[in-house]
């Protein structure tokens, strides 16, 4: 087989497997347009006869989508802030003063991410309790997630560090900076990539954070939109085209964010890659 011919057939697996994992994300939106005949037809269709537009709007309104996508936003930027704050220090120790415990200590860490929340939240819950947090719902759960998301942070931002000469800081304290300002003026601008694409995956995260906020925050003004989500669920649900709706308003930002940076995202994952 020649190099075009393999090139071909990659393409045209690369495009099947994609097809497959977008299939989903093409069905949350038509089903969202589609009235109850059409949903449940058979066989279905894949685009709505007579598009129903207002369920957006109505979905909007009687579910106040509003509130809890700003609450949300306010739990997925306190998080990222808190780990961004303590996470980039960290990560910039551990860039500089290397030995194999700080490798031993690290991957141990990193190993916690595989625990899901679900088994996390009872402990989490009982100590938050113990200390008053829980007055503090919200708090509670950046917390919560700030503590989560932590290592995948310092991990990531540890590599950019770790791509930057240590010749530049030594050079700039040469020339009057103290240890804080090489890092600030120096170190920190040329890793401003790698930190930015980490916090936004870590906001990404927090955004669609579920089983903290249902488990901590019982105020209904207060629950994000992952939780105003899981309202709609019951035994005898059957408006699919309003939870499709809903989840369509939810997630559409996001995956916009995505697409608009995704070319800084792969740059900022790749940057500790190579010196």
């Amino acid at each position: 087989m020649s190099d075009t011919s393999r090139d071909r057939l990659m393409l045209v697996v690369a495009l099947a497997m994609a097809a497959i994992y977008l299939f989903p994300l093409y069905w949350m939106y038509v089903t969202a347009l589609k009235s109850g005949s059409d949903m449940f037809a058979s066989p279905p269709s894949f685009w709505p006869t007579s598009p129903s537009w207002g369920t957006f709007a109505y979905v909007w309104e009687s579910r106040n989508m509003g509130r809890y996508l700003w609450n949300s936003i306010v739990i997925a930027t306190g998080a990222v802030t808190l780990v961004a704050v303590l996470g980039t220090g960290c990560a910039y120790v551990l860039a500089r003063y290397r030995s194999v415990w700080v490798d031993i200590g690290l991957f141990l860490i990193l190993m916690l991410q595989v625990l899901p929340a679900s088994l996390m939240i009872t402990p989490i819950f009982v100590g938050f309790t113990q200390m008053g947090l829980l007055e503090y719902p919200r708090f509670a759960v950046v917390l919560a997630i700030a503590a989560k998301s932590m290592p995948f942070f310092v991990v990531l931002v540890r590599a950019t560090f770790m791509a930057v000469p240590v010749e530049l800081e030594e050079a700039a304290q040469v020339d009057g900076n103290s240890r804080i300002g090489a890092f600030v003026n120096i170190v920190l601008p040329l890793a401003r990539n790698g930190i930015l694409v980490s916090a936004i995956l870590i906001f990404m995260q927090a955004f669609g954070e579920f089983v903290y906020s249902k488990s901590i925050i019982q105020d209904v003004s207060l629950q994000p939109a992952s939780v105003g989500l899981n309202s709609f669920m019951g035994p005898n649900t059957s408006e699919w085209n309003n939870i499709m709706a809903y989840a369509t308003l939810y997630v559409t930002p996001i995956l916009a964010i995505f697409v608009l940076l995704q070319r800084r995202i792969v740059s900022g994952l790749t940057s500790g890659a190579l010196k």
